[in-house]
């Protein structure tokens, strides 16, 4: 029951005045855009040019990603050995192998240094020998320190910074980003949902101004893109976030212990297998990987190490895959992590790469990641010349009555 005094009030407002809640949420709305606008811009311009980076990589270095197949493949240790000689002094982090009979495989060197302000002092080296495995030649050599896509990955990652430097600009600024957008539904909800609401939210006005059509590819398309972008905003809290991290994880998994991890060590050093141990691991792991279309291995990389293989099913995702250890000097399996008795809190982290770049739905799951981290690129700068255009028409009208003070 509406009292006496709620009607006057009701009453007097005056006609399109906003309520208090209302001005806080455009006064948010503004001032977050503008405090975080060229970061959420670089973020997604980045984004956006990382989806393909597999494709556009394979046409750049077909020559050294790609060979001729032939019958039978050389022992993984020869072919490590061709790619240690290759490198010189910096050892093997990993192994990228492929089911797929027309790929190099892939020898990869990698050392970060923490201590430095910038991505390019933090990492020392890195780079990658690509081997034919049937015949043992050194197809190419790749330094990803200098490459395109790693560097735009780090541009997205931390703005080339330092991780602990970088990463925290960049997550609470995609944390703004996520208000941004709920606050951003907020002030495109219709107040009354007739057929011109209805096309005024939901329509771009092509054959309107400049500033009207810049209002429409703001004030629509983020409307039409807000689910995927939320889904890319968190996904990229994942990383940036410990907390985050666990609460999606205890979220899907539905309970607060974190997963047990068991550590698996090799030796001792004097035992002796009947051929060389990573050869062995590497032919023990191939029935058990049937499905993978990549098999990756990790060398041991220190005494009590053990040899890790695994497989991803498929080019580009890396959710699903089914990993292995193995003892360094006997090639004796000492442990196993299979993906299906992980639980749903494991797996949803798992997954959170791909579906960070939409690999998790293939071709049209990658197509939509990028038009949507467009759209995403477009809204800080199609909020800017909106909130730019408003700032000129109010100039504009405080200058009104001092020419009519000078005309006097």
């Amino acid at each position: 029951m509406i009292t006496m005094v709620q009607r006057k009030k009701k009453e007097t407002r005056k006609p399109g005045k906003k309520s208090v809640a209302r001005l806080v949420v455009d006064k948010l709305h503004l001032w977050l855009g503008l405090a975080s606008g060229i970061i959420v811009l670089i973020i997604a311009v980045t984004g956006c040019l990382f989806v393909f980076q597999r494709e556009i990589n394979e046409m750049i270095y077909h020559k050294e990603m790609f060979v001729t197949p032939q019958e039978q493949v050389l022992p993984l240790s020869e072919l490590r050995m061709r790619a240690q000689q290759a490198l010189g002094d910096k050892p093997i982090l990993s192994v990228t192998t492929w089911r797929l009979p027309d790929r190099a495989w892939e020898f990869m060197a990698y050392k970060a240094n923490d201590t430095a302000f910038t991505y390019f002092g933090c990492v020392e080296y890195y780079e990658s020998v690509l081997v034919n495995p049937y015949t043992g030649a050194i197809n190419g050599r790749i330094n990803y320190k200098y490459s395109f896509f790693p560097i735009v990955k780090m541009i997205h990652w931390s703005l080339l910074l330092n991780t602990r430097y970088g990463q925290p600009i960049v997550g609470w600024s995609t944390v703004i980003f996520v208000i941004l957008l709920i606050t951003g539904l907020v002030m495109w909800w219709p107040k009354r949902w007739t057929k011109a609401a209805r096309d005024q939210s939901f329509r771009i006005k092509w054959k309107a101004g400049f500033k009207r059509v810049n209002y429409d590819l703001h004030n629509v398309l983020g409307f039409y893109s807000l689910i995927i972008a939320l889904v890319l905003a968190l996904t990229g809290m994942v990383w940036a976030f410990t907390w985050f991290e666990k609460a999606v994880y205890v979220a899907a998994a539905g309970t607060t212990t974190p997963p047990a991890v068991k550590q698996v060590t090799s030796g001792p050093a004097t035992a002796t297998a009947a051929g060389n141990p990573l050869d062995i691991a590497f032919a023990t792991a191939q029935p058990l990987l049937k499905d993978a279309t990549r098999v990756f291995v990790y060398p041991a990389a220190y005494p009590e190490g053990v040899h890790t293989v695994g497989g991803y099913r498929g080019k580009d995702i890396y959710f699903g895959s089914d990993e292995y250890q193995f003892d360094q000097y006997t090639g004796k399996m000492v442990g196993h992590s299979e993906y299906k008795k992980k639980n749903r809190g494991e797996k949803l982290i798992a997954m959170n790469y791909d579906i960070h770049v939409g690999a998790i739905g293939g071709l049209p799951g990658k197509i939509i990641a990028f038009v949507i981290s467009f759209i995403c690129a477009s809204l800080p700068v199609t909020g800017f010349y909106v909130w730019w255009g408003k700032q000129k028409k109010s100039k504009k009208k405080a200058v009104k009555p001092l020419a009519r003070l000078n005309t006097v």
